[in-house]
């Protein structure tokens, strides 16, 4: 095949179609018909084709046409590109669907027990066909997929700031001071940070929101906090607190808390944030913008 007759891509791209159904049925009427194109319309890209390549793709054979050895090893080859260009159309399409689209939210660890359920509850409600993926992680982990593109959606806390995001305050929940039963402070109506300045401390590990909010709050209150213990998960810090081995600034437990455990209030009142984020230059696909807005509006109620 010459240089000057090579066949451009783009030019055949729209073609596959047509080769398709010449595939299934040698008859080129027929086979505009199919794909929507009138009859010299398709008889003009037959020839061209032929000329491109150096060879006919099709012959007549009476009131038909035949493929030739090159016009169907050419219709084969559309038919497997289209057969694996489907799938991803069929995925487009759910997208573009606010009824059949994909929704991939990250949060953090401790929203899974109730608050992303009942999102996700509330919205299936009215959108049943709208499928989810669910990713848990750290405040840090979670906002890095989101600029990766890995997920659509960011419920953490603190939300993320910067150009690059777009983010709405969903709801907040109260700080306090976790101490044991028989701590000095344990029985007191409420406390300052700064009256923990020389105790041990159990928090988070660094990359999760609440042991960026200690940190902070701590240099605030103008003392580093001493740490005896990092953990990766909030009930664990409950459970070396309540085992008397330190103090923490957490929120309060969903259930009850561990026995040996006491829940002190912060005066001045202090509570973290949480908020949805989103790429500021990303479209949202509609099923994700319709969970979005569900999300907005039910912290609004």
């Amino acid at each position: 095949m010459g240089q000057n007759r090579s066949v451009d891509e783009l030019d055949l791209a729209p073609k596959l179609a047509v080769l398709k159904a010449l595939a299934a049925d040698e008859h080129v009427t027929r086979a505009a018909e199919r794909v929507g194109l009138p009859q010299p319309t398709v008889s003009r890209w037959l020839a061209e084709l032929g000329d491109a390549l150096g060879s006919p793709v099709v012959v007549r054979s009476g009131r038909r046409v035949r493929l030739t050895r090159a016009g169907r090893l050419l219709a084969e080859a559309a038919t497997r590109s289209l057969a694996a260009l489907e799938p991803g159309l069929r995925e487009v399409e759910e997208e573009l669907d606010p009824e059949k689209g994909r929704v991939v939210l990250g949060f953090l660890h401790m929203l899974g027990r109730s608050v992303v359920p009942e999102l996700v509850r509330g919205f299936r409600a009215e959108h049943p066909h709208v499928r989810f993926g669910l990713v848990q992680n750290a405040r840090q982990s979670v906002v890095d997929k989101l600029v990766a593109g890995e997920i659509d959606l960011a419920l953490v806390a603190p939300p993320p700031t910067g150009p690059e995001f777009v983010s709405e305050v969903l709801f907040e929940q109260e700080l306090i001071i976790v101490v044991p039963s028989t701590h000095r402070l344990a029985e007191r109506r409420s406390v300052r940070l700064r009256d923990l300045a020389d105790e041990d401390f159990i928090v988070l590990e660094h990359g999760y929101g609440l042991r960026q909010i200690t940190d902070d709050m701590c240099a605030e209150a103008g003392f580093t906090p001493r740490i005896a213990f990092e953990s990766q998960e909030i009930e664990t810090v409950r459970g070396l607190v309540a085992a008397g081995l330190g103090v923490a600034l957490i929120t309060r437990a969903e259930l009850t808390a561990p026995a040996g455990l006491r829940e002190v209030p912060l005066t001045p009142r202090s509570a973290r944030v949480f908020g949805l984020a989103w790429l500021a230059d990303h479209p949202l696909p509609p099923a994700v913008r319709a969970f979005r807005d569900h999300a907005l509006s039910s912290s609004r109620s």
